[in-house]
């Protein structure tokens, strides 16, 4: 396999990606985490440095940063999936907020990080710009600033913009206001991931690439070539998590696609802005999200691409021609200045975990020694450091600010069988979809959307 056809990411890394050697055989351990995407690398890090005794092996079926971690948007943000007042009405106001402000202080420290270990992942914190480009997104702008003022948040957490303070960031077409928040850094995903597995092995951990897991169990890591034996075992493979047996149901796996265009000049950049490489959406239903990356390509990506039946992960399933498409349609419609027919020099896709209450978690049964981390829903990026501090803490016992944070010990309802979970998906997809549709033509909410959304637990 060429890693480095799976994203523009994996292409421009200074890295061949050639693997690692693979498990030899049965082996013990302290700690055996599985997958190393963000989550499994940053709890490794955080361990080792912690405490440089423990004898850590991270298992990857392929190679770091195969998965999401290498194929993601690039947002560090402190975006969490599940709504502040969502969070708030589960565990109280002040556990929310104390969330909230974990996840904004999670973005110094993977910037804090990067920079102590020499990891150049083209990291630039310029926060992130949400655009309302018809009255009805407007509405959810100002709605979406309300409810942070209620929920406790600082006045500089979430600032609503007008149409010129909008466009000052982000210059796309028929911009009419939107809001604005400091809490997030566009990063090279690739270049952060890739150099996260340097730093580990540096300082100590043991990376075996090329070594799937098939199975986990209490104190064991189950491979073709051999097992682990830990007495500790962490679960950090997201949207792959329903391959391993007794795990069809915890997540589902989403794919979101992504393209690129070639380097564009400074003259089309001072037409669309992003001077500071802020990140970008808009109030739509059906997400979309964009950088500036740091080699002056616009990145840009959303989601639509199909649920597969079973959970079914596979290479087949990165590139769907009609959501390409549509992204292209989208950049055009966005930024007039790019053409009716975007030039895009890369397109690709992967699979993202979704947990059933949209509620990511991370946790750790001592009893069994098993621990586990995810449900991201496309906000990993930051989420995982965050995971990966807390996995630290809880496995070597330390109680924390970090160990009280309310998602901390969570389990999320398993997701319905098939067929209801392939119908019920899919059917929300074409909802969103088709509701921003309507909200364009007509200017009033679309109630069916809103009430999907609901349904799921977002």
């Amino acid at each position: 396999m060429r890693y480095q056809e799976l994203s523009h990411w994996l292409s421009t890394v200074d890295d061949p990606l050639t693997p690692l050697p693979a498990l030899p055989g049965d082996a013990d351990a302290d700690v055996v985490i599985v997958g190393a995407g963000y989550t499994g690398l940053w709890t490794a890090y955080y361990l080792a440095v912690a405490d440089p005794t423990l004898r850590i092996v991270v298992l990857e079926a392929e190679i770091a940063g195969y998965g999401a971690s290498g194929r993601n948007g690039g947002w560090c943000s402190a975006l969490l999936p599940t709504s502040l007042p969502a969070l708030a009405r589960r565990h109280g106001r002040a556990q929310a907020l104390a969330m909230q402000r974990a996840m904004r202080d999670t973005v110094t420290e993977v910037g804090r990080v990067a920079a102590t270990e020499g990891i150049d992942c083209d990291w630039q914190h310029g926060g992130t710009v949400l655009l309302a480009r018809t009255d009805v997104q407007l509405g959810r702008a100002r709605a979406a600033v309300d409810e942070a003022r209620d929920h406790g948040l600082d006045p500089d957490d979430l600032v609503l913009l007008d149409a010129a303070g909008a466009a000052a960031r982000c210059a796309a077409e028929g911009v009419r206001g939107g809001t604005y928040t400091p809490h997030c850094a566009a990063v090279h995903p690739a270049k952060l991931v890739r150099g996260l597995a340097r730093a580990v092995r540096r300082h100590g951990v043991t990376l075996y690439e090329r070594s799937p897991v098939t199975a986990i169990r209490p104190g064991a890591a189950v491979t073709p070539h051999g097992t682990v034996r830990a007495a500790v075992v962490v679960r950090a493979t997201e949207a792959y998590t329903p391959m391993l047996p007794g795990h069809r149901r915890t997540v589902v796996p989403v794919y979101s696609l992504m393209v690129a265009t070639e380097p564009l000049s400074e003259a089309t950049w001072q037409r669309i802005g992003l001077a500071d490489r802020e990140t970008f959406s808009d109030y739509r239903h059906l997400i979309v999200y964009g950088q500036r990356t740091g080699d002056g390509r616009l990145a840009f990506g959303g989601r639509g691409a199909p649920y597969h039946f079973g959970s079914r992960v596979s290479p087949d399933h990165d590139r769907e021609p009609r959501v390409f498409a549509a992204l292209r349609r989208t950049l055009g419609e966005l930024f007039p200045v790019l053409g009716p027919d975007v030039p895009v020099a890369r397109a690709w896709g992967g699979p993202l975990g979704v947990a059933r209450d949209w509620s990511a978690s991370v946790g750790l049964d001592r009893s069994s020694g098993l621990g586990w981390a995810g449900g991201y829903v496309g906000d990993g990026v930051g989420t995982s450091n965050l995971a990966g501090r807390t996995l630290a803490d809880l496995i070597r016992g330390v109680e924390s600010e970090l160990t009280a944070l309310p998602w901390v010990g969570h389990r999320s309802p398993r997701w319905e069988p098939e067929p209801l979970r392939w119908l019920a998906i899919n059917a929300g997809l074409r909802v969103m979809s088709s509701a921003d549709g309507a909200e364009h033509r007509t200017g009033r909410p679309a109630r069916r959307a809103t009430t999907f959304a609901h349904l799921l637990g977002h």
